[in-house]
C-alpha cells in the first residue's frame, strides 16, 4: 500500500529540494540560487507544499496583499507524481485558504493548461502581459 503524500504549508527542511523540483521541469531559466528559491517561497502569501516522505514532490503558492486578489504562481509537481491528483489537491488547498480569507484567487498559465485550470472552476478573463528584463 502506498503511503498517503503529505501536504503541509511547512516549507522543506532543505530549499535545495525546491531548486531539484524546479530544475527536473526546466523551470529555471533564471538560474535561482537556493536562497532566491528561499526567499520567494518565503515572502509568499500562502504557500503549500507536498511530501512522500521527505521527498518534496509538488508545491504551489500565492503572492498577495491578503486582502482583494491572490496570483496563484509556481504550482508544480515532479512528473514521476503527475496524473495522481497532487496538482489538483494543491490548487484546492490553495482556493480554500483563498475563499477562507475572501481573497479572490487569479492565475496565468500556457494556452495548453486553460481546460485544466477550466475543470476546477477557473475562467479566462483577460490577457496577460508582461515585461523582459535583464536580471
Amino acid at each position: 500500500m502506498e503511503k498517503p503524500i503529505y501536504y503541509t504549508m511547512e516549507p522543506p527542511e532543505s530549499f535545495k529540494q525546491v531548486l531539484t523540483l524546479y530544475e527536473s521541469l526546466g523551470w529555471n531559466s533564471l538560474k535561482l540560487t537556493v536562497n532566491e528559491l528561499k526567499q520567494m517561497c518565503n515572502q509568499s502569501w500562502y504557500a503549500i507544499y507536498a511530501f512522500d516522505e521527505q521527498q518534496l514532490v509538488g508545491m504551489g503558492r500565492v503572492i498577495s496583499d491578503g486582502v482583494i486578489t491572490g496570483v496563484i504562481c509556481g504550482v508544480c509537481v515532479l512528473s514521476s507524481y503527475q496524473s495522481k491528483g497532487i496538482g489538483k489537491e494543491i490548487l484546492n488547498r490553495i482556493i480554500e485558504h483563498c475563499e477562507q480569507n475572501r481573497v479572490i484567487p487569479q492565475l496565468m498559465c500556457v494556452e495548453s493548461l486553460e481546460s485544466y485550470y477550466e475543470n476546477l472552476g477557473f475562467e479566462k478573463f483577460t490577457i496577460g502581459m508582461t515585461k523582459n528584463i535583464i536580471r
